[in-house]
């Protein structure tokens, strides 16, 4: 059927939801964008399941109400293009339909809850959304940044260099003190709890970041190199997240020394925003475990990674996992992880669906001509002039990658804007931690000289332990 001929179906109510004749009025700030891929149910047709999808999404149910006024037809979601080919579907919804104060959960009900189990529909993935300037100043987005820690670490021109500790569990805090301590001693930069990691009875929370500083100072001292610790404060309650937060607090580390990380799938947005409101000095770790659940591209309903990337960034993470590009252990695309990194660190990018540019004011405004120009030359903007755009969102890479598998990362990625958490590929050196951390420092410079890392490790013990041993797997 076209599309003329599936109009012809739908009932008054669903008419009120569809608008294929919006035009320029999509863009004048008054909507944000959706796509989805749609496949309706076998008792209704695309156009029928996408105007019940707008309504269930906005303002309606599944049937008229008496109570409806002339105002709240107003904030009705718009279906306003429908491709028949691949069952896209783009839905315009008024901002105003959202809590003040930049309340980003508020939008996830809304678009991708409640509607993923409406009866009208077999498949429905949410694939991009793109947010107008004037409703982005409504909303955080980042306060410390990567370009933050960089100054912090006094480090440029490659990647921020990362381990997570393993076993994630059964270390005591003085044990799991003592790998951190390992793996700084050679020079790396970031060490992070692993997600499950919390107040367990071997190893209580306070003792662990008492040992975790005691470690630190070591290293700092030994190598004359900074570091930083992201601490896991996910907890059952606010007040215990908060009391976490504290206790790294009080334990007197040195600003910009240590990063909370916040299970978002568990503890959900409210706890992302009220980390970026209670501590805008503090780098943001956003960790997404479970989100597969949702994302996985071969998911018939739920979400993808690029919408999950653009809403932590507009929650103001400072940093989100962005896996590996099929580089390491996960199932994902270069596509999909390479377009989600992007989206989150650049001021403008096209990819899925929508061209996204973080400005809060007109993308037309002279001033911020030649902003994109210079963005993609990874020349600093985004740090200041809060007023113009939103800060950036830093990837944060992790699941299988090791000292061979950086580089191909990397020419994956076009530049080395991004924090490794590597972890089997760091503890699992057949000479151990120490020598594995030793190994990815020494691919990072073969890297950065443009030397072959075979070549490179002629003269390089560690490395060439690491090759023999990882490209046997």
């Amino acid at each position: 059927m076209t599309i003329e001929e599936l109009m012809q179906t739908l009932t008054p109510h669903q008419r009120a939801y569809i608008d294929l004749n919006l035009g320029d009025k999509i863009t004048n700030g008054d909507y944000m964008l959706a796509s989805y891929h749609l496949v309706p149910s076998a008792k209704r047709n695309i156009l029928q399941a996408a105007c019940e999808v707008a309504s269930e999404s906005s303002t309606g149910t599944n049937f008229p109400v008496k109570t409806e006024t002339p105002y709240a037809r107003l904030l009705n979601a718009l279906v306003y293009d429908v491709n028949l080919e691949d069952n896209i579907v783009k839905i315009a919804f008024p901002w105003r339909l959202f809590d003040r104060n930049g309340n980003v959960q508020n939008i996830f009900t809304y678009i991708a809850w409640n509607i993923l189990w409406m009866w009208d529909i077999s498949a429905l993935k949410l694939i991009d959304v793109w947010f107008p300037p004037v409703m982005l100043e409504q909303y955080d987005g980042p306060s410390y940044t990567l370009d933050d820690m960089r100054k912090y670490l006094w480090v440029y021109n490659r990647p921020i260099l990362g381990t997570i500790i393993k076993p994630k569990m059964w270390l005591s805090s003085a044990e799991y003190a003592e790998v951190c301590y390992d793996f700084r001693v050679w020079w790396w930069d970031f060490v992070k709890n692993d997600e499950p990691q919390a107040d367990q009875d071997f190893c209580p929370y306070e003792k662990m970041v008492a040992h975790v500083k005691e470690a630190m100072d070591k290293a700092v001292k030994e190598t004359w190199h900074k570091k930083v610790h992201s601490f896991n404060v996910s907890a059952a309650d606010f007040d215990t997240m908060i009391q976490r937060c504290e206790i790294i607090r009080n334990a007197w580390f040195e600003p910009g020394s240590y990063a909370f990380l916040i299970d978002w799938t568990t503890a959900w947005w409210m706890a992302v925003q009220t980390l970026r409101r209670h501590y805008p000095d503090v780098f943001i770790h956003f960790h997404r475990a479970g989100h597969g659940a949702y994302t996985r591209p071969e998911n018939p309903i739920g979400y993808s990674v690029l919408v999950l990337s653009k809403f932590a960034r507009l929650a103001g993470a400072s940093g989100i996992h962005t896996w590996t590009a099929w580089v390491g252990k996960m199932a994902w695309t270069p596509g999909e992880d390479v377009t989600a990194a992007k989206e989150i660190r650049y001021f403008t990018e096209m990819w899925h669906t929508f061209e996204q540019s973080w400005t809060k004011i007109p993308p037309q405004d002279e001033d911020l001509l030649e902003v994109n120009a210079i963005d993609k030359k990874n020349m600093e903007i985004l740090i200041d002039d809060s007023w113009r755009w939103m800060k950036k969102c830093c990837p944060i890479v992790s699941w299988g990658l090791n000292p061979v598998l950086l580089k191909p990362f990397m020419d994956l990625m076009w530049n080395s804007d991004f924090i490794t958490t590597m972890w089997a590929g760091c503890h699992a050196h057949p000479d151990g931690t120490r020598a594995g951390a030793t190994a990815l420092v020494q691919s990072c410079e073969a890297y950065q000289k443009w030397i072959d890392i075979h070549e490179y490790a002629k003269d390089h013990k560690e490395l060439a332990r690491a090759i023999e041993y990882f490209e046997k797997k």
